[in-house]
């Protein structure tokens, strides 16, 4: 008999025993374990609608055009990473969209911090209905514009994962700061917003950690530029990169260092108490080594931005490090140290120029590596990727952080801001791994 027949012409005699035993009362084992593949199925169900304690990841992407960072999290349409930024903020459909009370709790949350040079305002305004209806300031870390919105509603999403990939889509209510159009000036084109990443309640890991109920963490790898998406992953978890057989990048970090914090600023900062060194030596500040130095963290800003004190020193250091290297004349702005990149040799970690070491609180050193100090600006030139602090940031210096490391810097580098543990978590240049942040795996598992 063929198979042929077995599937379309099926003999009587075969299926009648089939048949009379599909009559029969089931036992007691059978059904709990129908019950059981039931109460799983409806249970991934549940899982796949509202996240179920499964970190969530999302694709990052580098804007060609203006060096910023953004993760496709508002109906596919991209949103601006920012370290800085206390809130989630983006255009809304019309008046349509629904305005919380002045008396919510997340109103209150999202007056906590004003954006810079904003005065204090009062939590909203009445409403038709005579309801105080509450607003926000949304802040533009480019432009530096502000203007006021309604604080509403809005759907995101992501995906959930177990490090490797992608598992299915996730949709969330989050908390966010309505804003006119004409806010998105200097912003990617297409992007609707900014999503804020600070230390707020109502920033984006926050939320996410409140409604899929994971952990108050996120991992942060920056793509290149034209290398492909990078990876960020909120609520803990794993992350495996490829190619196949890579460890766990997030459990083989090159070191810890906590969090600080500075003023009243949300962002988030590091203490380099042991200074900063390039080539191995020291920088020598004023009168001696100096205090820790504050370092903040901004993704942003596209190069690392040094407090004028700080950057001399770090800019004669390097300049007496590559005293032999050759120039290029003038320099490219913004730089000021630029040379003849056929002539600086190479290594797996970059350029082979003299290493950077922030010398951090808790003993660790974060390295500065060729591929994260020096940008390619043509085919033959390659500059320091370090820039001064403008004037206006930087004239109380007591005050200001000493670096502001920006973008470049961090990128291929997996960042865990861990608000749980209160501690930042850095890899160092994954290139030296064999692997980069555009080598997550982000085809859905079957």
């Amino acid at each position: 008999m063929s198979f042929a027949n077995l599937a379309f012409s099926p003999q009587p005699d075969l299926l009648a025993p089939m048949a009379a035993e599909m009559r029969q009362p089931k036992p007691l084992h059978f059904l709990l374990l129908l019950a059981t593949a039931s109460l799983c199925a409806l249970a991934r169900t549940v899982k796949a609608a509202g996240g179920g304690g499964m970190p969530l990841v999302t694709a990052i992407t580098k804007d060609a055009a203006t060096s910023l960072y953004t993760a496709p999290l508002r109906d596919n349409r991209p949103l601006v990473l920012d370290l800085s930024g206390p809130i989630v903020w983006t255009t809304c459909d019309g008046p349509s969209h629904d305005t919380l009370d002045c008396s919510s709790h997340a109103c209150m949350r999202a007056h906590r911090f004003q954006p810079p040079n904003c005065p204090q305002t009062g939590y909203g305004e009445p409403d038709a209905r005579n309801r105080c209806k509450c607003t926000a300031q949304p802040h533009n870390p480019v432009s530096g514009d502000t203007a006021s919105g309604d604080v509403t509603r809005v759907t995101l999403s992501a995906n959930a994962t177990d490090g490797k990939n992608p598992l299915y889509e996730v949709s969330f209510t989050a908390v966010a700061s309505c804003a006119p159009g004409s806010l998105l000036a200097k912003l990617p084109a297409g992007a609707a917003g900014v999503a804020g990443l600070a230390r707020s309640d109502l920033a984006l890991q926050a939320q996410v950690a409140d409604t899929q109920k994971v952990g108050s963490k996120f991992a942060l790898c920056l793509p290149s530029a034209g290398s492909g998406a990078g990876v960020a992953i909120f609520g803990g978890g794993p992350l495996f990169l490829l190619p196949p057989g890579r460890t766990d990048v997030n459990a083989t970090l090159a070191g810890y260092t906590p969090l600080r914090k500075h003023g009243e600023s949300p962002g988030y900062y590091i203490s380099a108490d042991k200074g900063i060194a390039v080539n191995q030596a020291r920088l020598q500040l004023g009168d001696g080594y100096g205090a820790p130095l504050v370092l903040g963290l901004c993704s942003t800003i596209p190069y690392t931005a040094l407090r004028p004190d700080v950057y001399r020193a770090f800019i004669k250091a390097f300049d007496a490090a590559t005293a032999e290297r050759a120039r290029i004349t003038p320099a490219v702005a913004p730089f000021e140290l630029c040379y003849n990149s056929t002539q600086l040799g190479s290594t797996r970690l970059g350029y082979a120029v003299p290493q950077i070491d922030l010398m951090l609180e808790g003993g660790r050193n974060w390295t500065v590596f060729g591929g994260n100090s020096m940008v390619q600006v043509s085919a033959d030139t390659a500059c320091l990727a370090f820039v001064e602090m403008k004037q206006g940031e930087a004239d109380k210096q007591g005050e200001s952080p000493a670096a502001v490391i920006g973008g470049f810097q961090m990128e291929n580098n997996l960042l865990v801001f861990d608000e749980e543990k209160q501690r930042l978590g850095f890899s160092s240049l994954l290139w030296g791994r064999q692997t980069t942040c555009s080598n997550f795996n982000f085809t859905m598992a079957a």
